[in-house]
């Protein structure tokens, strides 16, 4: 066990800290730049917080999927190859449903205020 403060708060720390303490004090490139040093931190604080059971979930639904075990990284390029060769496709529910979910993950932790991605969440779209 580690102890405090958690990675997720270290991150949220130094964001708050480029934000609140140290981009007052800067103008244009470094400005821009440390916006975009605090928002990389959100993204990661983000990561930090959804992956893990994002891609345990995304795991099983591979395996259902393909009906086959293995890594995630494997089970992703078995699906791609499958895709690839035509042996799966937009007629499966379930592919749709997994490329749905993956798509709304990746959006909740890269791009949360994305409009389509607020719209979809409205409108009872799950992750």
């Amino acid at each position: 066990m580690q102890d405090q403060p958690t990675a997720i708060e270290l991150v949220d720390i130094v964001a708050e800290f480029i934000r609140k303490h140290a981009m007052p004090q800067l103008q244009g490139h470094a400005a821009f730049h440390a916006r975009v040093a605090a928002n990389a931190l959100d993204i990661v604080k983000r990561e930090l917080e959804i992956a893990p059971k994002a891609n345990a979930e995304e795991h099983g639904r591979l395996q259902l999927l393909l009906e086959r075990d293995g890594s995630l990284d494997e089970l992703n390029r078995e699906l791609c190859a499958e895709i690839e060769r035509g042996e799966i496709g937009l007629e499966s529910e379930e592919l749709v449903d997994h490329l749905w979910k993956i798509t709304l993950t990746k959006l909740a932790i890269d791009q949360p205020n994305y409009s389509g991605y607020v719209r979809a969440i409205e409108e009872g779209a799950e992750a």
